[in-house]
């Protein structure tokens, strides 16, 4: 008898933890969903100087993705209700912490994007505006070595950069 009870206990425990468990989910996104329903995401052209051929095509997917994970617009070729297009600016590298041999310690990598808002539904929130981000490497690595995670971390932050900056009004 004693056993029964045990598990009784066990089972109503159970039950009333999992009934009063709460569940949010916060994606920083304030849309008015009522009136915007779609989002244009145009290619963003990679027309930095020193070029990394898989960067538009990652940045734009990354971009795409976002906004598909994390709100309910519909993703749209042509005249969304948002529209986010612009190109890749910069992919530089530059020499950092130099030593006492005069040999650069680390190298950063920075990749710059001017984006360009329209808010079709709310014209006054369209803009256009230069991100950029960087990582830093060491400088005995080879470029080749890095830029695959190097560029993807850079990536991640720039659309989180361009998301909170269109959709999120923070």
């Amino acid at each position: 008898m004693l056993k029964k009870n045990k598990i009784w206990v066990f089972c109503l425990i159970a039950m009333v933890v999992t009934a009063c468990s709460i569940s949010y989910k916060f994606n920083g996104a304030s849309i008015d969903y009522t009136k915007i329903k779609t989002i244009t995401i145009k290619d963003f052209p990679n027309q930095a100087p020193l070029v990394y051929p898989p960067l538009s095509q990652k940045f734009t997917e990354a971009l795409k993705d976002i906004y598909t994970r994390q709100t309910r617009l519909q993703l749209v070729n042509s005249n969304g209700d948002l529209e986010l297009e612009g190109e890749i600016t910069g992919y530089d590298l530059t020499p950092m912490a130099v030593k006492e041999d005069a040999y650069a310690s680390q190298t950063k990598l920075t990749i710059t994007v001017r984006v360009r808002y329209s808010n079709r539904i709310t014209p006054e929130k369209d803009f256009e505006q230069t991100f950029s981000a960087y990582r830093e490497f060491d400088a005995t690595r080879m470029l080749q070595e890095v830029q695959d995670d190097l560029s993807k971390e850079i990536i991640d932050e720039l659309v989180d950069q361009i998301y909170n900056a269109t959709v999120a009004d923070w």
